[in-house]
């Protein structure tokens, strides 16, 4: 499940800086890899070597980390635009990979 850590989620006004957090399940394989979406759309990636890749339209303005004690991720996002409104949620991803976390709204509006 996706959560709002500080503050994130529901209603944001642009250039906020809202943090979502995502649990994975436990304990996260070596071989899953995770991402982020927003609807259809592809945001971010850490891979099992623990690179991090962006997709252009949030690249120096979203980061993603990850808690390996927690087994949980996160969502960094910075100078929020009204386009960033969306639903946002994570996955994992690899042969035995199959988790998706119910996503959390994020609506970005003054």
């Amino acid at each position: 499940q996706v959560q709002p850590v500080e503050p994130g989620g529901g209603l944001v006004q642009p250039g906020r800086a809202p943090k979502l957090s995502c649990n994975l399940p436990r304990p996260l394989r070596n071989d899953c890899e995770v991402d982020w979406f927003r609807g259809s759309e592809w945001l971010s990636s850490l891979r099992t070597d623990g690179s991090t890749t962006y997709a252009d339209s949030v690249q120096g303005r979203f980061t993603m980390s990850i808690d390996k004690d927690r087994d949980t991720v996160y969502l960094d996002m910075t100078d929020l635009k009204p386009e960033d409104s969306a639903s946002y949620y994570c996955k994992t991803r690899g042969y035995y990979c199959h988790y998706r976390a119910q996503g959390t709204q994020v609506a970005v509006s003054s």
